[in-house]
């Protein structure tokens, strides 16, 4: 097998835009890269899990808001080859509503959780700003 013949390891993972009102639920990471930096609820899709399923779970653990996969809203597909610096990372991207009085707690790989106004986000880890937007976008146009 020559270098171009050589398969690309990609991984996948799923992330969550979780509004509540007019405020996003963003997470400070932990971990390098971009440790300290907010970012979307989310993470790897287990073997033999479906995408959906994946966010829904990843929200939970990292921020400990409880949502089925039925209530989440499919915004796209990310996968800029050079969109996270680990190497090649495909995210299936979500947007949920939360009722107004959802509270939210840091757990797994997050240090805090914030509910931010989406007006105020300012700079995101990897391209969770471009994944806000869209998600802004799909909910204007429904």
């Amino acid at each position: 097998m020559t270098d171009t013949e050589t398969a690309e390891a990609i991984r996948f993972t799923a992330d969550v835009v979780c509004i509540r009102g007019n405020d996003i639920l963003l997470i400070e990471r932990g971990w390098p890269p971009y440790q300290g930096q907010m970012a979307l609820p989310g993470g790897h899709v287990d073997p033999e899990e479906e995408p959906d399923d994946a966010a829904a779970r990843e929200l939970l653990e990292e921020t400990g808001v409880e949502v089925s996969a039925g209530d989440l809203t499919f915004v796209g597909r990310f996968a800029r080859p050079d969109r996270d610096p680990r190497g090649r990372y495909v995210t299936d991207a979500y947007v949920v509503a939360v009722p107004a009085g959802t509270a939210a707690r840091a757990g797994d790989d997050a240090v805090a959780v914030r509910w931010v106004p989406l007006d105020e986000i300012g700079d995101l880890a990897f391209d969770h700003g471009e994944i806000v937007r869209a998600a802004r976008r799909q909910l204007i146009t429904g």
